[in-house]
């Protein structure tokens, strides 16, 4: 991949992502086993009686669908509209692929009965680990308090999958190191090849006593898939951007396109993280020195995962709820901060309805915001998107907001950006 000079240096993007955050069925969300019911943000509304997200409003979320509480703005600060995903698939991986310019055709291989016998013992051989607990879908919280206690007696860990393409290891910190649970994902990331190709392997060590055991969401690491074709982080990479991966972002991409990266616990540590970097007061390395390493970053590149994985998997309607509240008031303050060159976009990698049956994700529409404050209030500039084919959108307007040639799929919502100055 050649490199390219960018047009303005200066220039920077903030890529929020709300995991799990959908915004009505898509058209095939039947074949993937969803109701053309699911909502992720109309059906939490209505069941807490109403959100407020007063910055998410201002932006035009009340503009793409009917949400309780947040009212259509009448004049929308920005972009609006919404994403149809053209990946096979409704995972964490397909969706954050997509956002960057990677349609994956081939889904993910699942494992509805758990792992089969024969992967089993390879895992066991080559770990050590004598024998594992649970080989089932799971919750993560429920698999704590029915195994938590028997995995401490024994040292077995538990391996678990979910309705994602995951293989899930979770181990207390006392009872087996984090050093050891890591060597352990790795060994499962090398032996899950082939028609057993999971996405994601991941670390969810744990600590506490029996009846308060408790996730360390920030010891969590994920082991992934790499991207089978260069995304637009490459490009933007090759072409000497700084990228920051805040969250999961770094393991998503297998650190392809991640120039720089922090991991998280909790949302509003992920929320300071961003806020820290759109005000230049992040102190950062690169995670590969070297001459060609940037320094500064220009694309700052966040998920926030509790909305996904604390509450709608666990079909917590009220806390979901909660998690919005708490995104859009530190909004405000991320779009306080950004300066004429920055521009924010806003999206989600799959839905997860905490109102819908089971625990899986659900295939839906996600919602698409962009701002910056060039945009100002021209109406040639701010204007309703309508329904975008493919999350890939978004990188095709990124290329077009840092002056960048994309020859990928997609095409920019934002035209106007690359006359921005």
């Amino acid at each position: 991949m050649s490199e390219q000079k960018i047009k303005g240096q200066k220039r920077r993007t903030i890529v929020l992502v709300i995991d799990g955050c959908g915004i009505g069925a898509a058209p095939d969300a039947e074949e993937f086993g969803d109701s053309t019911d699911c909502n992720t943000l109309a059906n939490t509304a209505r069941s807490v009686n109403g959100l407020h997200l007063p910055n998410l409003a201002r932006l035009g979320l009340g503009n793409i669908h009917p949400i309780q509480g947040v009212q259509p703005a009448e004049s929308p600060v920005g972009f609006y509209g919404k994403l149809k995903e053209r990946s096979n698939g409704k995972d964490t991986q397909t969706g954050h692929w997509e956002m960057m310019g990677l349609i994956s055709r081939t889904a993910f291989p699942m494992f509805p009965d758990g792992f089969p016998d024969d992967l089993v013992q390879k895992f066991i051989a080559k770990t050590g680990c004598r024998q594992i607990l649970c080989n089932k879908p799971a919750s993560g919280t429920k698999v704590l308090e029915e195994l938590g206690q028997k995995h401490q007696e024994t040292g077995y860990p538990i391996v678990y999958t979910s309705g994602d393409s995951v293989f899930q290891l979770a181990c207390h910190t006392d009872t087996v190191p984090l050093s050891t649970q890591y060597k352990w994902c790795e060994i499962a990331r090398e032996i899950l090849d082939g028609p057993y190709r999971v996405g994601r392997v991941i670390a969810r060590p744990f600590a506490g006593e029996p009846g308060s055991y408790y996730r360390l969401g920030g010891d969590r690491r994920d082991y992934a898939v790499p991207p089978p074709e260069p995304t637009f982080l490459d490009r933007a990479t090759a072409a000497g951007l700084g990228v920051l991966g805040i969250g999961k972002i770094e393991d998503i991409f297998a650190k392809h396109g991640v120039t720089h990266a922090k991991h998280t616990g909790l949302n509003r540590e992920g929320l300071e993280l961003t806020l820290a970097a759109v005000r230049n007061r992040l102190e950062l390395e690169p995670l590969k020195v070297s001459d060609a390493a940037p320094n500064a970053v220009q694309i700052i590149f966040t998920n926030l995962v509790d909305t996904d994985m604390v509450f709608g998997h666990r079909r917590n309607v009220e806390g979901y709820a909660g998690a919005l509240v708490e995104i859009d008031e530190w909004l405000g303050r991320i779009m306080d901060a950004m300066g004429s060159e920055d521009v924010l976009v806003i999206s989600s990698d799959h839905g997860n309805d905490p109102t819908a049956p089971g625990t899986d994700h659900t295939r839906e529409f996600v919602p698409l915001l962009t701002y910056s404050p060039a945009f100002g209030q021209d109406v040639a500039v701010c204007r309703q998107l309508g329904i975008r084919e493919g999350f890939v959108d978004i990188a095709a307007s990124l290329a077009a907001w840092f002056g960048l040639d994309w020859h990928g799929p997609g095409v920019s919502f934002i035209p106007e950006l690359s006359k921005v100055s």
